[in-house]
């Protein structure tokens, strides 16, 4: 990679480097791939819900044949209906994870199955929020959940318990949509699971709309061979000092196979319609575990097995991250933004101090950060029992361009033309702050073809009465300079020099 030429383009280039290292710090290697573990997970018990499903429509089938009434025949037909409904959406989904799985710069090579770029938040939102693949995901949810209930009627217990939904956005939240709520800043790692929860859901809801054909029908003799412990937490990793919460359920439960017991490292736990609530203390840093234990009586023959499986969680430490809007340098008389986020901390418990720099909270993580002084300032930012702190340069505004009103740099130019100009001004080029610097002075030099030059200080930007009456006598063969040109930008103690100009008139 070459490196730049320019300063303030290699200082942009320096804070990404900065704020990439510091995201990197924030969430480790292993709860990355904690994520996939868990979506591999939604996967084995989305086969075994096939698995069932393929069992419960087989049997319907064998009924509405055995009992080929025209109930039975519609009923068995709703049932076949939800499971292509419900084949649809997972396909459509898919879709969506492997053009993630693409942006995000396809397989890694120490693991085929995840990509490269599993940190990234930005392709991520830009595809979820910008590309509106977000809004599209919410409409084709709310688009199959009308289809899953119109095959029962717009049954409302149905309706109740079907799990494809579009929940409702927390109160406390800053998201203005599902999708953002959803997506916004996730990184890519986390939203596979988030996709395979809704795939996972889709294939319940298929469940429920054939139990409830199935329920229609008449009672029905199914056989499920195969079980598996399943777990549904908020959160793979947890602060140290809050909670780790989860719901642990068998998966593929069915109401005729009620009689379940749950344990977690020997203790049982209440379980309600095969539900029960596991909830522990996030206390010392890094990987936990826990042992799940599942006994399940089969309801035909009073046997009972047992299923049990370990699953892990992650406890992390608080951490603070700072991203500066505009470049990692404060600038003398200019009002410099700041974003200021704090892992699991919410903004109004951050504390942001300055050194060599004032500090103004403007809310919701932002800040405006002013100086006076060149050199070096520190940000001390505090919250939820860390603390950091952060260096950056103090500059003052870099200098401006003189021109001749404004467009002019020197050279050739038309009689007319400059005898139309007013005045001087000083130009910020590629400065990225609304700053405005004031021309304070100049010295004017008329040289006329073949004559002696006449000199004349003027003061301001704009031509004083000598000055003007210099420009006025300008004709071809003639030069004008404009020399020792001094201005004053925000915050400077005094007036600066920025060079001169000179024209030929033509």
């Amino acid at each position: 990679m070459s490196i730049p030429k320019e300063p303030r383009q290699l200082m942009i280039n320096l804070m990404y480097l900065v704020l990439t290292a510091l995201l990197a710090l924030n969430v480790s290697a292993e709860v990355m791939n904690a994520f996939f573990s868990l979506d591999k997970g939604m996967k084995t018990s989305g086969s075994i819900v096939d698995n069932n499903n393929n069992a419960l429509l087989a049997g319907m089938s064998a009924t509405a044949e055995a009992y080929p009434t025209d109930k039975n025949k519609e009923l068995q037909a709703k049932a076949a209906e939800a499971q292509r409904i419900g084949d649809e959406f997972v396909k459509y989904i898919d879709g969506i994870r492997d053009r993630l799985f693409e942006i995000a710069k396809g397989p890694s090579e120490s693991n085929p199955d995840i990509p490269r770029d599993i940190r990234n938040k930005d392709v991520t939102t830009n595809m979820f929020i910008n590309e509106n693949v977000g809004g599209e995901i919410e409409a084709k949810i709310k688009e199959t959940r009308n289809k899953f209930l119109a095959l029962t009627n717009n049954d409302p217990v149905v309706s109740k318990n079907l799990p494809l939904n579009i929940e409702d956005l927390p109160p406390n939240t800053e998201m203005k949509t599902w999708a953002e709520y959803k997506f916004k800043q996730m990184p890519v790692a986390a939203c596979f699971p988030l996709l395979g929860k809704m795939q996972s859901d889709a294939k319940s809801s298929t469940s429920a709309i054939m139990n409830w054909a199935a329920e229609q029908m008449g009672k029905i003799d199914i056989k499920f061979d195969a079980f598996q412990p399943a777990v549904s937490a908020e959160k793979s990793y947890v602060i140290q000092g809050e909670k780790y919460s989860a719901d642990i359920f068998l998966s593929a439960y069915s109401t005729s196979a009620d009689n379940v017991s749950i344990s977690v490292n020997g203790s049982s736990l209440p379980v309600k319609e095969g539900l029960a609530h596991y909830e522990v203390t996030g206390s010392g840093l890094g990987e936990k575990a826990y042992k799940v234990s599942i006994n399940v009586k089969n309801p035909l023959n009073g046997e009972i097995k047992n299923y049990a499986k370990e699953f892990k969680y992650e406890v992390g430490q608080r951490s603070v991250a700072v991203s500066l809007d505009k470049m990692n340098v404060f600038y003398i008389g200019v009002e410099n933004p700041v974003s200021v986020s704090a892992a699991g901390v919410s903004s109004n418990d951050v504390r942001v101090t300055g050194s060599g720099v004032n500090v103004a909270n403007k809310g919701g993580g932002h800040y405006i950060i002013t100086a006076t002084t060149p050199g070096e300032a520190t940000l001390t930012v505090a919250g939820g029992g860390a603390s950091s702190t952060f260096k950056y340069r103090v500059k003052r505004i870099p200098d401006p361009i003189p021109l001749l009103g404004a467009r002019h740099r020197g050279g050739s130019m038309g009689n007319g033309e400059f005898k139309a100009q007013g005045g001087i001004a000083a130009i910020l080029e590629n400065f990225d702050f609304d700053a405005k610097c004031d021309i304070v002075g100049f010295e004017a030099t008329y040289l006329p073809k073949r004559q002696d030059p006449i000199g004349r200080p003027n003061g301001g930007a704009r031509w004083n009465s000598e000055v003007a009456d210099l420009v006025s006598k300008a004709k071809p063969g003639d030069s004008y300079f404009f020399d020792d040109i001094k201005c004053r930008c925000p915050g400077d103690p005094a007036a600066r020099n920025i060079g001169g100009l000179a024209f030929k008139i033509r």
